[in-house]
């Protein structure tokens, strides 16, 4: 049949009309009568509206709208309903023109049964077994592959519109209708070729065909002239047109085994990204599993029956409707597990990889909440029903946004979010009347319970939101309110009410075992990360270390059959050539063993029998396999596993699965002599198995298993390789505000000081060494402790200065001009309402670019905020207006954070700050600077009395932050900051170093008064770290010398230039830095130039020595001893040096006690070297005439 296409949404979603002849098909005439037919009824009932006005309006709804564009009346479906002040708007979907609309409440009609005889004009299509695809990359394993999706991404649906659209002439072979929706092939024609839609989007890898059980073909397959529809022979449900457009729940299902709980899904440790590159992976032996296929665990206390689709799922129908129009995807595999026992107000602890999802409880304690009758029994009185602790107040904003989200469609709960500081008359104004549902964290709560003594005596179900975290950080208070909460239900009046617990977590914790035994009933268990089902199945885990080339040895050793728990064991390797050897290994030495991987020629079922015979005591098996073996065999009895090869976190889990039937339920099997019960995982050690450390560690760790220290060694070496990769990135934000990151392993910015970047440069006397003496002016804050703005001039401000003038130029109207070319890290000038900006453009959009009119991100220089602004509104700035450097400087008040352990400020705070410093003055002492941050305490608001000629301090911000209530004393801030100052490292390679300003001689004018020469940091707070913090000394003036603060209290991160004396003779140049008892050097050697550091006590010594000549770096060498470095350099010709440095220093100078020495042994005749040596000494003597550079002297 011909069609033409109305809209699309997606290749699974698309509207057409159809021509021709057949039985779905309405010629085009009917629809035109119809709509006459339409319009002149419901335009001449336009006097007696009543009687065809809808009496309710609600969603889903069938009737008739007037449309303002098509200017006629239309059959329709309400899709939602917006409340205003005075009226109501609903959005309507047009059945007929598959257009949405918004139309008023007077506009809507009742449908008549006589307009909704024939089937809609518009059909909803999509393409027949045609799915969507997406690339999935495993980080563990360094691979990509395409995948299975669940919904379409843009490229896909931009590549099928641009099909339709170049189409000529389209046509469709209707092959089932599922859910008022059709499945079709789609042919088109396009330059006189046809072309099948559904094979074009599988070819280029947008999707993949769904396999049918009976059969599978590709569209390929079916000619276009075989169109005839025969409507016996399709699987066709018939449903009223009037139903066509209602909500379908999600049917999606899980292909679920309910004995071994495995499901096809994604494994941790991956991550999704939209857009295949690679053809679907097809497993070519069915005997063995393919690694990129991933597989789903579960491990249950008590067997549940898993609720995979929205439809069947035990929650309310207005919530499953909620979900269906939030198009949830969903439920996922845990979800699945979780929501039955929930729902049914069982007490559920619940681990997985998706533990931190609200959305495992929420849906099903909300149906619950739905039950009224379930809290008859309950005392009249104000308190929750439910009480959902989260870890920290995100968290808990996160889970109360969902709840308000979801509320409407349920009774009203009158959700609430409390979250308390440590003032006692907040806590006590606290107001909880006819609140079902509190959201908090376990300090909050604990403040609230101490003015509220009520609050659990109708509490039912307590919610522990990520579990693990909980237990880490708060465990003393989590157990407070367990206590409460087990001592308010052993009332009499709770015996017919409902008590239920829930915990969900991403990883066990031993304090869940304890949560468990006393204060659940017989609770359902669920989990699906299956290394964590091992902790809680009591896995003995083994670390054994030992040489790689020793790994057979010790499986020899490992394999002593003197318990009886080893009488299954599965070696497993990663390469068939190690499963060769261990086989030959095992039965050299007589030890019992099969062997199976892809290339080994077995039988299959001899194994499987060997395998499954009862040992009888003192007979073993031991099975040497590859890991793509373990889905065929389908092993689960296993009582030992030996990690021959190391394995990476995902394939550590599915090994361990092999041995679930023997995970001790220790909970309840307390009695149980695990020494002979519980099943082992071995791991060997190498030393090549640095790589997968760090996360084995950590698992290692909370499992409370026995650690060797080479692990720890390991671990160590690879985080400190984490840290040198993320050493171009700037400082860690929480290490500058909190002096400590809790989450390194995880968090992407460094944590060392990069002295490229942090070193503070052109720091004038006055601002590091006076102190109590500089006004600063906060002009973007950040959060609480953490602000942009300037530090101003007390005598006379430069900036002030500039501004005016900026000003005052651009009043002129001839003076506005418009950029035509924009070009990144350009500096422009912008209007923002009256006043006038300097800006640095940081990023251009690429897609952007060639439009004429685009979004630029700029950065505001003077003030430190970024924005996004149209690229005309960016004027041409004059180069004198860019001779100032730009002004913004990072603030951070010292010695205070968060209560309660968390990272974060709570945004009240940052409230409260903001509207109290943000534009005025404020006299700062900096006791710390890093680059282009500056670390003040105090920072106090000073207000001058003029009449009483004194000053009066109105407020200081470190006690205004802990005034809130929510901020504490941190005495170990700046402590943290000094003690990463003394290991400051360079760069690890010479090329990537770029001359540092701390020399003077490159420090000129030139290169500080020109904003363009400073680097940007972008999408970042510390986009200022390499600005200079200028005050005072106007930057295009000569720079002032820079000494030694003097004052020690300032504790200053500061770089001292070494004294340096050399000689030279024909072949090398001698260089003697002169530092004692060196520590912590390092001397890199380039073409050009050498770059010595040390550190010497406290100091930190660089010299930064861009050479006058080029010399061999491989064969020059430095040595170390007691009262100074000696460097050695090879010349690259051997010729003799004017002087040692291309520019002027005067910290170095020529050795005079070398001159005779030089004398006696040069090769050159006396007057040539006479003359040499008297020009490399007056350039020596010219050179230390001059001075500014600082020293240690």
């Amino acid at each position: 049949m011909e069609v033409s296409v109305l809209e699309i949404e997606d290749p699974g979603c698309f509207w057409v009309t159809m021509k021709g002849c057949g039985p779905y098909i309405v010629d085009e005439i009917e629809y035109k009568n119809l709509n006459a037919e339409m319009n002149q009824f419901y335009d001449k009932s336009c006097k007696d509206m009543d009687e065809v006005k809808p009496v309710t309006v609600e969603e889903d709804q069938i009737c008739v709208v007037f449309s303002k564009e098509l200017k006629c009346w239309c059959r329709a479906v309400i899709k939602s309903i917006v409340y205003c002040t005075d009226r109501y708007q609903t959005e309507c979907f047009l059945l007929d023109y598959a257009k949405y609309i918004f139309v008023e409440s007077k506009d809507i009609r009742v449908a008549l049964e006589a307009f909704m005889q024939i089937p809609y004009r518009a059909r909803k299509c999509r393409l027949y077994r045609t799915k969507p695809v997406t690339l999935r990359i495993d980080f563990c394993e360094d691979t990509a592959k395409t995948v299975p999706a669940k919904r379409w991404d843009s490229a896909a649906t931009q590549h099928f519109q641009n099909l339709l659209k170049a189409a000529t002439q389209m046509k469709a072979k209707l092959c089932a209708i599922e859910d008022d929706t059709f499945d079709i092939f789609l042919y088109v024609t396009i330059k006189d070729e046809k072309v099948c839609v559904n094979d074009d989007l599988v070819s280029k890898n947008f999707a993949h065909f769904e396999e049918n059980e009976e059969n599978t073909e590709s569209s390929a397959d079916h000619q276009e002239n075989q169109t005839s529809l025969s409507v016996e022979s399709l699987p066709v449900k018939i449903v009223n047109p009037a139903l066509a457009f209602r909500p379908v729940l999600f049917q999606e299902k899980v292909s679920t085994n309910l004995e071994t709980g495995l499901a096809v899904s994604s494994s941790f440790c991956e991550e999704t990204y939209q857009r295949p590159s690679t053809d679907l992976n097809e497993n070519t032996v069915p005997s063995f599993q393919n690694l990129s296929e991933e597989r789903n665990f579960v491990f249950l206390s008590n067997k549940i029956e898993p609720s995979s689709i929205l439809e069947t799922a035990p929650l309310f129908d207005d919530l499953k409707k909620e979900l269906t129009r939030k198009k949830f995807l969903g439920p996922n595999f845990t979800e699945s597990y979780c929501w039955p026992p929930v729902a049914r107000g069982c007490d559920v602890v619940a681990i997985s990889y998706q533990g931190d999802d609200p959305f495992l409880y929420i849906p099903p304690v909300l149906t619950f909440l739905q039950s009224r009758s379930c809290y008859k029994a309950l005392p009249n009185r104000n308190g929750p029903l439910a009480l959902i602790l989260c870890p920290g107040w995100k968290k808990a904003q996160l889970v109360f946004e969902l709840l308000k989200t979801y509320e409407t469609c349920s009774r009203q709960l009158h959700p609430m979010l409390i979250i308390l500081g440590q003032n006692k008359e907040e806590a006590r104004s606290v107001k909880i009347q006819g609140c079902d549902v509190i959201v908090t964290t376990p300090y909050s709560l604990l403040r609230l319970f101490e003015h509220h003594h009520l609050l659990f005596c109708r509490l039912c179900h307590l919610v522990l939101d990520e579990i693990e975290v909980l237990f880490s950080d708060a465990t003393e208070q989590i157990f407070t309110i367990l206590d409460c909460y087990k001592k308010a239900v052993i009332t009499v009046e709770w015996e017919y009410s409902p008590h239920q617990i829930i915990a969900v977590g991403t990883c066990w914790n031993k304090h869940i075992a304890h949560l468990i035994k006393e204060f659940m009933n017989d609770p359902y268990i669920v989990i699906t990360a299956m290394e964590e089902a091992s902790i809680y199945g009591n896995v003995q885990q083994v670390v054994w270390p030992c040489m790689n080339s020793e790994r057979t040895q010790n499986l020899l050793k490992i394999l002593d059959f003197a318990h009886n728990n080893l009488q299954k064991v599965l070696v497993f390797t990663n390469s068939v050539d190690e499963a060769e050897n261990i086989h030959k290994a095992l039965k050299s030495n007589s030890v019992f063993s099969l062997k199976m991987h892809k290339e080994s020629e077995f039988n299959f079922k001899y194994i499987l029998e060997q395998w499954t015979k009862k040992c009888s005591s003192g007979s073993h098996v031991v099975l040497v396999l590859t890991d793509d073996c373990m889905q065929s065999l389908g092993i689960t009895d296993a009582t030992c596993v030996v990690h021959f090869s190391f394995p990476s976190p995902r394939i550590f889990g599915q090994r361990l699965h092999s041995m679930s039937d023997n995970f001790c339920n220790v909970i309840k099997d307390s009695s149980v002599d695990q020494e002979h019960t519980k099943a082992r995982s071995v791991i060997l050690l190498t030393e090549n198995s640095v790589c997968h450390a760090p996360g084995i560690l950590r698992y290692l760790q909370h499992a409370e298993a026995e650690i060797p220290p080479e692990l720890h060694d390991f671990a160590a070496k690879m985080l400190e390789a984490e840290e040198d990769k993320k050493f171009s990135r700037p400082l860690c934000a929480y290490l500058k505000t909190f002096g400590i990151c809790k989450n390194r392993t995880v968090c992407p910015d460094r944590h060392q000081i990069n002295l490229q970047i942090d070193v503070p440069q052109n720091i004038p006397d006055k601002v590091t060494r006076t102190p109590g003496c500089v006004m600063i002016l906060p002009l973007y804050i950040v959060n609480a402790t953490n602000y942009f703005g300037r530090i101003v001039d007390k005598q006379k401000d430069q900036y002030t200065v500039l501004a005016e003038e900026i000003n005052e130029y651009f009043k002129k109207p001839s003076n506005k001009t418009s950029v035509k070319n924009v070009e990144k890290l350009a500096f422009y000038g912008l209007c923002e309402k009256t006043l006038f900006h300097r800006v640095q453009v940081v990023e251009i959009s690429t897609k952007e670019e060639e439009s004429l009119f685009f979004k630029v991100k700029i950065k505001y220089i003077d003030e430190g905020r970024t924005s996004q602004v149209q690229s005309y509104q960016l004027l041409h700035l004059p180069a004198r207006f860019q001779c100032l450097p730009p002004q913004a400087v990072e603030f951070v008040v010292c010695r205070v954070k968060p209560i309660d352990n968390e990272i974060e400020w709570n945004p009240k705070v940052t409230r409260y700050i903001h509207d109290k410093i943000k534009g005025k003055l404020h006299q700062a002492k900096i006791v710390h600077t890093l680059g282009n941050t500056a670390w003040v305490d105090p920072m106090v608001r000073v207000t001058t009395l003029p009449d009483l000629k004194m000053s009066v301090n109105e407020y200081n911000v470190r006690s205004e932050i802990l005034s809130t209530g929510l901020g504490t004393d941190n005495p170990e801030h700046i402590t943290q900051l000094q003690k990463l100052c003394r290991h400051m490292k360079v760069l690890d390679h010479a090329k990537n170093l770029e001359p540092l300003s701390i020399k003077e001689d490159t420090a000129g004018p030139e290169y500080v008064s020109n904003p363009q020469n400073m680097s940007v940091q972008e999408n970042s707070t510390e986009n200022c770290n390499s600005s200079k913090i200028t005050v005072g000394n106007h930057p295009c003036d000569d720079v002032a010398e820079t000494k030694e603060a003097e004052d020690s209290t300032l504790h200053q991160c500061k770089c001292f230039y070494p004294e340096i004396k050399w000689f030279q003779n024909e072949e090398t140049v001698t260089v003697k830095v002169k530092i004692a008892s060196v520590a912590d050097w390092k001397c890199e050697f380039s073409k050009e130039k050498v770059v010595f550091s040390a550190c010497s006590g406290d100091k930190l010594y660089l010299a930064d020595m861009e050479l006058h000549q080029y010399i061999l770096a491989e064969k020059s060498t430095c040595v170390i001893n007691d009262k100074e470095a000696i460097i050695v350099l090879v010349k690259e010709e051997k010729r003799a040096w004017c002087k040692l440095l291309k520019n002027k220093n005067p910290h170095v100078s020529f050795d005079f006690e070398h001159w005779e020495d030089f004398e006696d042994k040069s090769p050159f005749p006396v007057g040539t070297k006479k003359l040499y040596c008297t020009a490399a000494v007056t350039e020596e003597l010219v050179d230390s005439e001059d001075s500014g550079t600082e020293s240690d002297e």
